[in-house]
């Protein structure tokens, strides 16, 4: 069966969401993939007549076997794309998901295999991200924690970031927080904002922000 741009987008979107922690239903897919509930419905509604997803009473979605099988296949472009970018191009950190999503749908498994033979296939992702094994629980076992929990006055590495969120990857590499940055967290508000010591000296740093860094204490 011919596979749509949509249909990879919807799928792989269950699986990042999924990643994330999340519980899928349709408002979430309307709101990571910035369109309308009405258009969900009907995306939705394909893809369960196709086998990719199901849907249970409580309108959760979730992937079937050969919809996972998509939604990883797509995953694996994109992050060799953004490590191709990064690793062979030198293009910026911030920069290269929305160049990604872009490519990912046109690479052929021909260059996606001379992709894999040249980076290989288990190291993270320029903002830190693995490709498997790498939801909230398999990090917190890792040793990583958001940096929102990390003790005032404790000294951190960056390790991941969350990286659908172009302004704010542009904004935490202005403050030097980025994958391999090591941090010191210095105060917490009692308006939620954090105070950061980086390279580029004290910066504040909103509380919702800080819940998308993982960080690794030292």
């Amino acid at each position: 069966m011919k596979i749509t741009i949509s249909k990879e987008n919807y799928l792989k979107s269950i699986a990042e969401a999924e990643a994330e922690g999340e519980t899928v239903i349709s408002a979430t897919l309307a709101r990571w993939l910035n369109v309308s509930p009405p258009a969900v419905a009907m995306a939705t509604r394909r893809l369960a007549r196709d086998g990719f997803i199901a849907v249970d009473s409580s309108g959760r979605i979730t992937l079937t076997p050969a919809g996972g099988e998509i939604a990883f296949r797509v995953l694996q472009r994109h992050h060799l794309i953004e490590r191709m970018l990064a690793e062979v191009f030198g293009m910026e950190w911030f920069k290269v998901h929305d160049e990604a999503e872009q490519l990912e749908h046109a690479v052929s498994e021909d260059f996606e295999q001379r992709l894999r033979e040249r980076l290989g296939s288990e190291g993270p992702c320029p903002h830190g991200n693995l490709l498997k094994n790498d939801r909230p629980e398999d990090r917190r076992r890792r040793g990583l924690l958001p940096l929102a929990e990390l003790a005032v006055g404790r000294h951190a590495t960056v390790r991941a970031v969350f990286e659908r969120d172009r302004p704010l990857l542009e904004y935490l590499d202005g403050l030097g927080i980025r994958p391999g940055a090591t941090i010191r967290k210095t105060a917490q508000n009692c308006d939620d904002t954090l105070v950061l010591e980086s390279e580029c000296g004290l910066k504040p740093l909103g509380l919702r922000a800080a819940e998308k860094i993982w960080v690794e204490p030292r």
